[in-house]
């Protein structure tokens, strides 16, 4: 529907400061637009008073007066002449968006927030391991741990074809868990339910 004398914002030119609304961005275009300094000075001083009204909490803000007039140059597209009482030569900074934060973990560990760093550590060490007896032990209290993790983690019992292929995943397949030979610890499952459920309550 088009209707003569009424528009929407989505039609309107982008406020750059949305906070202040449209009617102060079109005192600031007029502003621009006057004829002299004198003129223009003036009519900056009376759309800081407004601003300020308009945004309150900025008074909370130290050194609010200089992001006051960071914000009227902005919002002027830098075409305001005027003196200036701050300097406004780093006022685009206030534009800018803070880099993203980097994810403290790798994208793959994050993965693995089941079965925890401690877990995550063996993975490594287990990549190095030279054969034998102490690197079978290891890898038998790891994959019963595994699986009381995902157990954990997950509504009752758990495939044993999961904790092997998340073995060998996470070792780059340097074990390879045998399921014909391998066997589990006992575990109970109606305990390790029950268990979930108290911690829950508190």
């Amino acid at each position: 529907m088009d209707i003569k004398g009424l528009d929407y914002n989505t039609q309107r030119e982008k406020l750059v400061m949305p906070e202040y609304g449209r009617e102060i961005q079109k005192m600031v275009d007029l502003a621009v637009g006057l004829p002299t300094k004198e003129e223009r000075n003036r009519c900056a001083q009376t759309i800081i008073l407004q601003m300020e009204n308009k945004n309150p909490l900025l008074r909370n803000t130290p050194n609010y007066e200089q992001t006051l007039w960071d914000h009227l140059f902005l919002m002027s597209h830098k075409q305001l002449d005027i003196d200036w009482p701050y300097d406004v030569n780093d006022a685009e900074k206030i534009l800018s968006k803070p880099q993203p934060m980097a994810h403290p973990v790798h994208n793959e560990q994050a993965q693995l927030r089941h079965y925890g760093q401690l877990l995550v550590q063996v993975f490594e060490k287990l990549k190095t391991m030279p054969e034998g007896a102490e690197r079978d032990e290891l890898v038998r209290r790891t994959a019963n741990q595994m699986k009381r993790s995902l157990m954990a983690w997950g509504h009752g019992s758990v495939e044993d074809e999961k904790v092997a292929d998340d073995l060998a995943r996470y070792t780059d397949g340097k074990i390879q868990l045998d399921l014909q030979a391998f066997r589990f610890d006992r575990m109970d499952y109606a305990v390790m339910n029950e268990s979930k459920k108290v911690k829950r309550k508190k």
